[in-house]
């Protein structure tokens, strides 16, 4: 394995523990009774926000990786507090009132840390990475979700965990797509009965690519060739083409990415919002971000109307 590679995406754990950040924990019964899907955050639009501060970005502590479940009604986010591994956050929307998010142990200490969770688009299992310590040996595992709990976890028996990998994330169709450390690469493993017995190269550059709802296009963070005074992680977007090949890398642009580093960009299932992790907490943490991903649709039409 080649472990600076792997340190160096993680890197923002090493931060932690020098951090001294006083924490804004939220406390059971603290969240606010809603019907709606997100906190009962206002929504965003062009700009980016913070998502849900003092109750999902916490200040004192980095979010990185966040997914929900396709009725919205779930959510699971990597945490990584200070002198430990990362771990799964979980919470869920009961009687209109999310519940306080709540730290899972899916391998239940097998593995030295969990991160990277995402929900299936029939949110019947739950992928994430798990590692052993020092970020070793890198592997992709799922659990299948239950009505009130979930089954053991369970390392993913396919030719993606020959190698480093993390980082993924399901098309609607069932491929899985996922970053192979080992190769520096974007992988996909197409679904066969709902097993993965091939992987490809997708051919395409950055790291943590999630694949949209639609399918459309994919996005990843890679550092910004076209400027050396930008930071070294920025989120881009590629779009796929009538005859099923890619775009160019595009930049997301200054309403987007920022002076500081963004990384680990998705989309939620109705495909209405990009999250990102973006590291301007003080000690260099990151907290969660999200957009509306109509930034994105009129990159699209711009991109396609230049190429007519």
């Amino acid at each position: 394995m080649k472990k600076p590679y792997f340190i160096l995406i993680l890197v923002f754990v090493m931060f932690l523990n020098a951090c001294n950040t006083k924490k804004q924990n939220s406390k059971d019964g603290d969240l606010p009774i809603t019907r709606d899907s997100y906190f009962g955050q206002k929504t965003p639009g062009l700009i980016p926000e913070i998502f849900a501060p003092g109750i999902v970005s916490i200040n004192g502590r980095g979010e990185g990786s966040i997914s929900f479940s396709p009725d919205l009604d779930e959510l699971y986010f990597g945490v990584f507090e200070e002198g430990g591994d990362p771990s799964v956050y979980f919470s869920k929307l009961e009687d209109k009132k999310w519940t306080n998010p709540k730290k899972i142990n899916f391998t239940k200490d097998k593995k030295a840390g969990e991160l990277h969770p995402f929900v299936s688009p029939n949110g019947k299992k739950i992928y994430f990475t798990a590692y052993d310590s020092n970020f070793e040996n890198g592997k992709i595992w799922y659990v299948n979700r239950f009505e009130n709990s979930w089954s053991n976890a369970i390392q993913l028996d396919s030719p993606i965990n020959d190698d480093d990998v993390f980082y993924p994330n399901h098309a609607k169709n069932g491929d899985l797509f996922y970053y192979n450390i080992s190769k520096r690469k974007t992988y996909n493993a197409p679904n066969k009965n709902g097993k993965f017995p091939e992987v490809h190269e997708v051919g395409i550059g950055g790291a943590h690519a999630f694949i949209s709802p639609t399918q459309d296009y994919i996005v990843v963070n890679a550092r910004n060739k076209e400027d050396d005074q930008r930071n070294d992680s920025e989120i881009y977007v590629y779009f796929k083409k009538k005859d099923g090949t890619l775009s160019k890398a595009i930049n997301l642009g200054n309403e987007v990415n920022s002076n500081f580093r963004e990384t680990s960009p998705s989309i939620t299932p109705d495909g209405k919002y990009l999250f990102f992790s973006r590291y301007n907490e003080e000690g260099g943490l990151p907290n969660f971000y999200w957009v509306s991903t109509e930034i994105i649709h009129k990159l699209k039409t711009a991109y396609f109307k230049k190429e007519q």
